[in-house]
């Protein structure tokens, strides 16, 4: 409304207060908009007359009564109400400015901050402020009235404490719209006090909240207020970045922040301090924090040169590791080198920080791209700069954890590509190289504590095996030094017991071993005790690696030996009694033995009046006391004397001597007797396995002093077994007898007088006892009504695990079977299978009640009871299926109902109980299988779901699936066939197909299945006769279970594939590893079944004719897998599976070839041989055919037409394969000595040799020109048929010639040499090199086949009985072609990379400098050049002032003015003029609105778009962007396109209202900045402008 209409108005209207009576609205309605601003003109114009109380109550009334209700209306409108908020907001700014004087705008102010404390930013309920209004009316009030400092200290207090709690939207709004205000409208001094206020309150909070959240809002506030903080003017209160210590914590935390917006703010901000720092060349540091010494930013003019390098290539680093790329990354690590070298060289001086260092590296740590996160790894473990002593100090906490974090990851382990497989991956390599150097450069006063936080953060999370392996190897390799006491030991504890539970075990008792080394020399003997000692290595499993006999062993006495009597003594440990102290100051030698002594002495010491009953003492003490007691013994045989074991053991013989006689012997005293002696022999045992008993003075010892007392010992556990054990605690007690028994039967079975005693009375007299037990009236038959006894209960329990016992240990082989205790075991018959009935079979027992229960102890125990039955049922199993081997006692009609109860077994038994029933269905069912068929398969069907139940499992699922593959693949099952029983041979081969699909996740399980068939079919050293061709014909009826074998390959999950070549790495360190010899083998090596099946064939007689015929089927089997292949997928990759399975399959047929009869191989196999030639094969593949094709000719010679036949095929279909055959007869000379006519044939080489010397493939050429030339030199053939040739031998000699002397012709010399030169057509020679070593090692290796794909000599060698042949021997005894290296005739040369200059190796992503904006008034200068042609044109703004490149912005001017969008807003029109510009503009720039808006000004121009309706649309992707087909464009859009290097600035982002993304599948991160915008543009159009389509565009 103009002044004029004002003025005519007041004219008629005299009284003002009735005319604005007369605009006001109720404020229950919503005016128009017109009618706010005319009112709003009325107040000003009036507030420039006239200040009268009557005027200003009326505009306070205003304020009250139309203001504030209106603005309560639009927080609750749905439509949002832009243009209404902009008007109220227009016309509450001038009521304020009218009462000013008043406290209104307190009043309001508080209004307005308590929505902002009650944070209903989501509430839209009538009378209620929405946030947004909230902040809006705010900045209005702020820029409407004078400075008031209470109101700017009320506001600011609220707006801080909203920062740390309200969205990343809603604090953009409060900094750009509050605190901007705020800060326009102070003075200098304010201005510093307000900057200061907020600089202080964010920065205590990160100082007190070190999140990554509090961290990312702190940046974002100190992002849009860096024009302020970085101004040139300085004042007492103004903050000044670069001399506060934390903020750069600050910008550390972000730059190392998982968010890439975050990232780029913390970058934003140090760039910009750097910049200020230049420009104001002042001598500035940080020193705020008391309790350290670090000075985090330092500048001094006279290093100014130097400085700006340095931040200039600490920004290019970080910018461009958010390529995540490796192959953009890798460029800029020389200038990691250079940044580290700079600060290396300043370590003292203090100009730079190794922090700064810290997040370069940690930022590649947390890559998502695990190329450069191992990059960032290797570079790291390189660091020469490593090597300085205070370098290495300042970067010891994040080697600790960081360092530690990162290697954690498994996958960063894998074996370089130039590696083998049994090597130490280069990781691996590099960590104990730095491990070294690092500890070594660290200062000596350092060292202890770092290593010891070390280890304490091994032990402080969960590792996978591979990663702990070889940081346990890396500390193996550290020198001998003292660094670590008790709390070292501890620490090592800490890691072997928190960390290594489920690992595989061969690694995991690697790492046992490395561990071990690591502490032996990195202890401090001085300061740990002897007990510390000992307690710490009861933790090292002697069945994984601190077993008797090993280098680990020895290691572990020598250092005993060379630190005895130097450890700690103190008042508190067993060895420092008084005749401990006494031997050790008479005699330095006997402080250990002394120390045993006094350990054993204490551990058999137990008062009488100790408890005659309760639990069984802690067996770690035993396992702790007999490995103490055998490391003294060995000790003293290494220094050559007498091995004083006897001396040892008599404290302990004394009481086994004892326990058959004296019957008051303290209980808890025989107990740990026993406990110890079953530690003894177990570990004796467990050593005789691996070394020659008698070599061992040691064990010979133990085994004959122990023998004195087997008699006192087993007539103990007779008496004890027979009866006495009645309480729930002696079921644990009877564990341990039956422990000792067993133990003491491997042990001295082969005695003479002991084994004959064994079988002759002592077992009959134990199970005539068991039996008498378990016969007698049971309780659940004629006490149901009464409470069963506990007695009766534990009696019938410890006498079938007896019997249980004693069966296994027959099973085993130990007994004789004609002797009295196999008779004796054989009357278990009549307990389970009485005549009257079966009521034996799962029998279960009654739970006692708590009121039986005598002890308290037992109380606890019975809620136990369930396992307790469990063992019981499985201990029945446990005798019926020993009786089942050795009697056969099942009668017909009996054998259904037994299998029935098996199976009803299967469902009641845990798993790890099942093994004895499945051993005793596998007797049974082939018993079953002919009247029960359905009965069979259920049994099966069962068995296999608790194997699969078991598949998490790794304890006991091998051991119950190689009882189930006994079981479902039983020489009785496998011959049936499918005419007799249809169902069970339906359900065997379901089972083999579920077999493959588990066995292509858990490597080893077709290993357990293969090695079963191959032992049934073809047993080794079976005789020849009627019974073992039927076993073998079996193999026929199941020819697809070995067909799979011959072409299955190692699993490629890459995780299980690191496991394994980790565990070949392990296993080929061979003794020096301990874990090697102390865990046995499991054969679960993924090529475990091919060498399984290639040694059963190798095994086939071809004179069999059983033998015969499975060689032939199985051949004939694999060349139509082979023809389907190559059918199915006529090209394959290398290495592929295709590639892989072809290579299997040629190789197997190679290995039978010399087996199969001549009429087999020249009627089913030449032809599909020379079939295959024809297909496009990988060069492995292609290779092995001309050999199975040399071979086939060799041995058939009358068949070399077929040869010749090859050449005569359609042309289109020989074009390059032909190659194949031409390769063929490289090798004439082989085959030419067999062949009649040799003249003729000679002839025919010749001419089809030199047909294909014209063929138009250049490959093809050289083939045969070779060919030619070594046909030619057969000089036998030559001499009789040259002068026959005629003028052919003319055009051979020109052709030979011009071969030889290739000149000027590119890469034809090359390529003729190096086919000359490749193996197959130098070194190899075809019947000389017939091995099964150049077929599965040497021919993969040289033709380039995957590693995993070679199956190396010792696998055939360790994994089966290889059979000698002198056919096909095992290794090739020529050596040449072993020799040779993999090299490939087509390979091109490669050029080297010159260097380049400094700035020019890198995709360079910024220009990190120059990033200050200055602060102007925004001018818009509005180019209309478009003619009124009434084209359709939309609200949308494209904003590319932030581009700098002339096409870019060409091709957007031209989009933008197809699809009608507002205007195009450029840095600079000037743009315009250019002609790169204009090549893309196509004149478009003549009809859209262009507007000129400097980078300088886009803050404020963004900032008056969005007071005016439109919301800012960022092209940008960041952890919050929305997808591009998910977003509705409101109508009002402006696009803000960011730069081409570095995007969107983080200072504008909080202006953004919200980031849109392109959503992308491919491998490169972002998209052309013109591409991306056309692409939201249009979208643009299609929502908005699809009603009023433009006319099709072309």
């Amino acid at each position: 409304m103009s002044n004029f209409l004002i003025k005519t108005l007041l004219s008629h209207y005299p009284d003002p207060e009735n005319l604005i009576n007369n605009l006001c609205w109720p404020s229950t309605s919503r005016p128009d908009i017109e009618k706010i601003e005319a009112i709003t003109v009325l107040i000003k114009e009036l507030s420039n007359k006239s200040q009268e109380e009557r005027f200003i109550s009326k505009v306070r009334s205003v304020i009250w009564d139309q203001c504030m209700p209106l603005l309560q209306m639009i927080s609750s409108a749905d439509d949002g109400g832009k243009d209404l908020l902009s008007a109220a907001c227009g016309l509450f700014a001038v009521c304020v400015s009218v009462c000013q004087a008043d406290d209104v705008p307190g009043q309001v102010i508080h209004v307005l901050l308590q929505v902002l404390v009650t944070r209903d930013y989501g509430n839209n309920e009538t009378g209620r402020f929405d946030v947004d209004v909230a902040i809006e009316v705010t900045a209005v009030l702020l820029s409407s009235i004078s400075y008031d400092g209470d109101i700017i200290s009320r506001t600011l207090s609220c707006t801080l404490s909203c920062v740390k709690d309200l969205s990343d939207s809603i604090i953009s709004k409060i900094i750009v719209r509050i605190w901007f205000t705020i800060l326009k409208s102070c003075n200098k001094e304010a201005e510093s006090e307000v900057l200061h206020q907020i600089w202080e309150d964010l920065l205590s909070w990160h100082q007190r909240d070190q999140t990554e959240s509090v961290s990312a809002r702190v940046l974002l506030c100190l992002t849009a207020l860096s024009d302020h903080l970085y101004s040139l003017e300085t004042s007492q209160n103004r903050p000044d970045p670069r001399r506060s210590q934390r903020f750069f914590r600050a910008i550390q935390a972000g730059l190392t922040h998982k968010d890439s917006v975050t990232r780029k703010r913390a970058l934003y901000l140090l760039t910009r301090c750097v910049a200020l720092a230049e420009i104001k060349k002042e001598d500035v540091f940080t020193s705020e924090e008391p309790h350290t010494d670090e000075i985090l930013f330092r500048w001094t003019p006279e290093k100014q040169q130097l400085l700006r390098e340095f931040w200039e290539d600490f920004a290019l680093v970080l910018e461009t590791l958010e390529e995540n790329q490796i192959h953009v990354i890798r460029p800029v690590l020389n200038r990691i080198d250079m940044l580290v070298e700079t600060t290396a060289t300043d370590i003292q001086g203090g100009l730079f920080s190794p922090s700064w260092l810290l997040c370069v590296y940690q930022r590649m740590f947390h890559s998502e791209n695990k190329a450069v996160m191992k990059e960032g790894v290797n570079h790291l473990l390189e660091l020469k700069a490593l090597h300085r002593s205070a370098f290495a100090l300042a970067f010891s906490q994040f080697v600790i954890g960081p360092l530690m974090d990162v290697l954690a990851e498994s996958s960063l382990y894998h074996r370089a590509l130039q590696q083998n497989i049994r090597d130490c991956p280069e990781l691996g390599v590099k960590l104990q190289i730095f491990m070294v150097n690092f500890f070594s450069s660290l200062p000596e006063e350092n060292r202890g504590s770092v290593m010891l936080q070390l280890i304490q953060r091994l032990g402080s999370r969960q590792w996978c095996a591979v990663p702990l392996l070889f940081l346990s190897q890396a500390l193996s390799c550290l020198s001998p030094c003292p660094l670590l006491g008790s709390d070292g030991l501890n620490a090592f504890r800490e890691v072997l017991r928190c960390t290594m539970i489920t690992h595989q075990v061969l690694l995991r008792g690697a790492s046992q071993c490395f561990l071990l080394h690591a502490a032996l020399c990195l202890t401090d003997v001085t300061t740990v005790s002897l007990d510390e000692i000992f307690g710490f290595l009861v933790h090292f499993r002697a069945d994984e690696s601190l077993c008797r006999g090993t280098a680990l062993w020895k290691e572990l006495c020598n250092w005993l030996q060379t630190n005895e009597g130097r450890f700690r003594l103190t008042d508190g440990d067993l060895g420092s009694s008084v005749e401990l102290r006494t031997a050790t100051s008479n005699s330095k030698g006997a402080s250990i033995f002394s120390y045993v002594q006094q350990r054993l002495k204490t551990f058999l010491t137990v008062p009488a009046n100790t408890d005659q009953t309760g639990s069984l003492p802690d067996p770690g003490e035993a396992e702790l006391l007999a490995r103490t007691m055998l490391l003294t013994a060995d000790l003293q045989q290494t220094r050559s004397e007498e091995p004083g074991l006897e001396l040892l053991l008599q404290p302990l013989l004394d009481v086994l001597r004892r326990l058959s006689t004296n019957v008051y012997l303290v209980l808890h005293k025989t107990d740990k007797s026993l406990q110890l002696l079953l530690r003894l022999l177990q570990l004796h045992r467990r050593h005789s396995d691996t070394e020659k008993e008698n070599e061992d003075v040691v064990a010979v010892t133990l085994k004959m002093h122990m023998l004195s007392v087997v008699d006192s010992v087993q007539e103990f556990l007779l008496r004890r077994l027979s009866g006495e054990l009645r309480e729930l605690c002696d079921v644990e007690r009877s564990e341990l007898y039956l422990s000792v028994l067993r133990e003491l039967v491997l042990t001295y079975s082969t005695v003479s007088w002991y084994g004959s005693n064994l079988q002759q009375n002592y077992i009959p007299k134990l199970t005539t006892h068991c039996l008498r037990i378990l016969n007698e009236p049971s309780e659940q038959v004629e006490h149901s009504t009464q409470n069963p006894s506990v007695s009766g209960q534990v009696q019938r329990v410890v006498s079938m695990a007896t019997l249980a016992l004693l069966c296994d240990m027959a099973d085993r082989g130990v007994l004789k079977s004609q002797s009295e205790a196999m008779r004796s075991l054989h009357s278990l018959t009549n307990y389970f299978y009485p005549s009257s009935s079966s009521q034996h079979l799962n029998q279960t027992l009654l739970k006692p009640t708590t009121a039986t229960v005598s002890h308290p102890e037992d109380g606890l125990l019975l809620k136990d009871w369930g396992r307790i039955v469990a063992q019981f049922i499985g201990n029945q199993w446990m005798c019926l299926s020993f009786l089942q081997k050795t009697a056969g006692t099942l009668r017909a009609p009996e054998a259904p109902e037994v299998l029935r109860a098996a199976v009803d077994a299967l469902a009641l038994l845990p798993g790890h109980l099942v093994l004895p029933v499945l051993d005793f269905m596998a007797s049974v069912l082939p018993q079953v299988v002919q009247c029960e068929e359905s009965l069979c398969v259920e049994a099966i069907c069962a068995s296999w779901k608790v194997v699969q139940a078991l598949s998490t499992n790794p304890h006991d699922f091998w051991s119950t699936l190689q009882g189930f593959v006994r079981l479902a693949f039983n020489q009785g099952l496998l011959q049936l066939t499918e005419e007799q029983n249809p169902r069970i041979t339906a359900c065997i081969q379901q089972i083999v197909s579920e077999l493959m699909e588990l066995a292509q996740v858990r490597s080893g399980v077709f290993n357990v299945l293969i090695q079963h068939c191959c032992e049934t079919w073809l047993p080794y050293g079976a005789a020849v006769g009627v019974q073992s061709d039927a076993v073998f014909s079996t193999a026929l009826l199941h020819l697809n279970i070995l067909t799979e074998a011959c072409v299955y390959g190692p699993v490629f999950r890459r995780d299980q594939r690191l496991v394994q070549e980790v565990q070949s790495y392990v296993e080929q360190l061979g003794d020096t590893c301990a874990a090697n010899t102390a865990v046995s083998s499991d054969n679960r090596d993924d090529q475990f079944p091919r060498v399984c099946a290639l040694a059963f064939l190798c095994r086939l007689n071809p004179s069999n004719r059983l033998h015969q015929r499975l060689m032939e089927e199985l051949v004939q089997r694999l060349l139509r897998k082979d023809a389907e292949i190559s059918k199915s997928k006529v090209r394959y990759y290398s290495n592929s599976i295709q590639h892989r399975v072809k290579n299997r399959v040629w190789q197997t047929l190679l290995l039978l070839l010399h087996k199969l009869r001549p009429e087999f191989v020249s009627d089913c196999v030449l032809s599909h041989v020379c079939e295959a030639g024809f297909c496009s094969n990988q060069a492995s593949v292609k290779y092995l055919i001309e050999w199975a094709l040399i071979l086939i000719l060799h041995q058939n010679p009358s068949h070399i037409q077929n040869l010749w036949n090859c050449f005569s095929l359609d042309h289109e279909k020989t074009k390059t394969s032909i190659r194949t055959f031409l390769s063929v007869l490289m090798h004439m000379n082989v085959l030419l000595p067999k062949l009649q006519d040799k003249e003729v044939q000679w002839r025919r080489a010749v001419e089809l040799s030199l047909q294909w010397c014209f063929s138009h493939n250049f490959s093809v050429r050289l083939y045969a020109l070779l060919a030619l030339k070594r046909v030619w030199e057969l000089e036998d053939a030559r001499v009789h048929t040259e002068e026959n040739l005629g003028g052919l031998t003319t055009v051979v000699q020109a052709c030979l010639q011009q071969a030889e002397a290739m000149q000027n012709t590119g890469n034809a010399t090359k390529n003729w040499s190096r086919i000359q030169e490749h193996f197959f057509f130098s070194a190899f020679h075809p019947i000389r090199d017939y091995s099964v070593e150049t077929i599965f090692q040497t021919f993969p290796s040289l033709s380039e086949l995957a590693e995993d794909e070679w199956i190396p000599l010792w696998k055939f060698e360790s994994f089966v009985v290889f059979p000698i042949c002198t056919a096909l021997p095992l290794k090739n005894h020529a050596s040449d072609l072993g020799e040779l290296q993999p090299s490939d005739w087509i390979q091109q040369d490669k050029g080297d990379l010159e260097q380049e200059e400094r700035w020019a190796e890198v995709q360079k992503k910024i220009t990190p400098w120059k990033l200050s904006v200055q602060e102007q008034e925004p001018e818009l200068i509005a180019q209309q050049r478009a003619v009124r042609l009434g084209k359709l044109t939309s609200s949308l703004l494209v904003v590319a002032s932030l581009i700098d490149k002339p096409t870019n912005l060409g091709g957007l001017c031209r989009t933008c003015e197809i699809f009608g969008a507002k205007a195009l807003v450029l840095d600079s029109l000037r743009h315009i003029n250019d002609k790169q510009f204009q090549a893309l503009s196509v004149s478009s720039e003549l009809w859209l609105p262009m507007v000129e808006v400097k980078p300088a000004e886009l803050s404020d121009y963004l900032q008056l778009k969005k007071r005016e309706g439109y919301w800012v649309i960022g092209v940008e992707q960041t952890s919050n962007s929305q997808s591009l087909q998910d977003y509705t464009f409101p109508e009002r859009s402006l696009l803000l396109l960011g730069n081409e290097r570095e995007g969107i600035p983080a200072n504008l982002l909080q202006l953004v209202d919200v980031c849109v993304e392109i959503p992308q599948h491919g491998v490169t991160r972002s998209l052309n900045v013109h591409v991306s915008a056309a692409l939201l543009v249009w979208e643009y159009t299609r929502q908005h402008l699809g009603q009023n389509p433009a006319a099709p565009l072309c």
